[in-house]
């Protein structure tokens, strides 16, 4: 199953589950001083970004590859949902038709095919950016305890190649997420879209994880790039 179709499989519920993402978001926005009119959010979701703003904008635009997320997305003269996918060089094309005061990126960037090339379709657009990228230390333990590598890149990978396109402010913060019981872990990484809902494990790899994981806790690793403060 492509993954555009796991995350709206469960975009109903995402919401409920998009902790982090919310505390990337609040983290992201705290670095714009002004008050951008023209906003473009890529791998916008369901629209957690949007309602986070708290000021007037002229037009917000959110590009967003799972249609079940779009459907979520806030409604308004003023916002536009675009299905497209990132790792498509035609979105970029028709983005440029557009003009954009500041670009946000939360938490989706991790799934590009080529980070290099995204980053110069993003630089191609000419403006400020802010944008926000899982990294390999996300569920490191979970990694560790269950032998897999992680298919995110590490926080050095992702700053040696955004060095290449922007003049940036690159921050790394590291959070932790509390359970009650590792079930209830291992549920929120299916349904929060951090995952990406790639199946690695198969089920009795899963369950031997699922017994053996020695924290209550996930471990979640993140990039910031901030390329201007507004």
């Amino acid at each position: 199953m492509r993954v555009s179709s796991e995350f709206s499989k469960y975009a109903l519920e995402y919401n409920n589950y998009n902790v982090i993402q919310n505390m990337v978001i609040e983290k992201l926005l705290e670095h714009v001083t002004q008050k951008p009119k023209n906003i473009l959010d890529i791998g916008c979701g369901s629209g957690a970004l949007c309602r986070a703003i708290n000021w007037e904008y002229e037009h917000f635009y959110g590009v967003d590859f799972a249609p079940g997320m779009l459907e979520l997305h806030p409604k308004s003269p003023k916002i536009e949902t675009i299905y497209g996918d990132f790792n498509d060089d035609k979105l970029f094309e028709n983005m440029l038709t557009y003009i954009y005061d500041f670009i946000f990126s939360a938490s989706a960037l991790q799934w590009a095919d080529d980070l290099d090339r995204v980053f110069r379709k993003i630089k191609e657009l000419n403006a400020p950016v802010a944008l926000a990228i899982f990294t390999s230390n996300t569920f490191k333990t979970i990694n560790k305890t269950a032998s897999i590598n992680s298919i995110l890149k590490s926080a050095d990978e992702v700053n040696e190649i955004q060095k290449k396109y922007f003049n940036a402010e690159f921050e790394v913060l590291n959070y932790k997420l509390e359970f009650e019981s590792t079930r209830d872990m291992f549920k929120y990484i299916k349904k929060s879209g951090v995952s990406g809902s790639r199946k690695i494990l198969n089920y009795k790899e899963s369950k031997r994880l699922l017994n053996e994981y020695p924290l209550s806790y996930l471990e979640f690793e993140v990039a910031f790039i901030y390329s201007s403060k507004m």
